[in-house]
């Protein structure tokens, strides 16, 4: 497991990484709407806090070595389900065919009050899978 951290996207604020990479996966911790250079939740709506946090996203993949084109699964998490409209529009606009998966859910509240937080997971490129962690998904998937 290899942690990826980078200054364009907001710090962690508990025990956790940015992201992971492991197993010729990037696994992206749930980013709100927290501009890096402030700490502080981007002001508006949640078209701003989604373009926002995928942003966040799109800065860590790239310091794992990846894309936003590498992504396969998304999970949404929306304090209300009457943004669910303008927050896909948002969206949108950050992938293209084939989209990733995706499941969106209401939640009851958010860290800082954000509208919106978004976790990702991208496929690493060959060049950064190493054998090992390979060798070790093919023995799993043998048993």
């Amino acid at each position: 497991m290899r942690p990826i951290s980078t200054s364009d996207a907001p710090q962690a604020i508990g025990p956790y990484s940015q992201a992971v990479s492991a197993y010729g996966f990037t696994f992206v911790a749930g980013q709100v709407a927290i501009d890096p250079a402030t700490q502080r939740l981007v002001e508006g709506g949640v078209a701003q806090q989604t373009e926002c946090a995928l942003k966040n996203i799109a800065a860590i993949l790239k310091e794992a070595g990846s894309t936003m084109d590498s992504v396969v699964r998304c999970v949404v998490y929306l304090k209300s389900m009457n943004d669910f409209v303008e927050m896909n529009d948002s969206y949108a606009k950050f992938f293209s065919s084939p989209f990733p998966v995706r499941s969106t859910v209401a939640v009851a509240g958010l860290p800082r009050d954000a509208l919106i937080e978004i976790e990702a997971t991208a496929v690493n490129p060959p060049e950064l899978s190493s054998p090992e962690s390979l060798s070790c998904m093919a023995v799993r998937a043998e048993t």
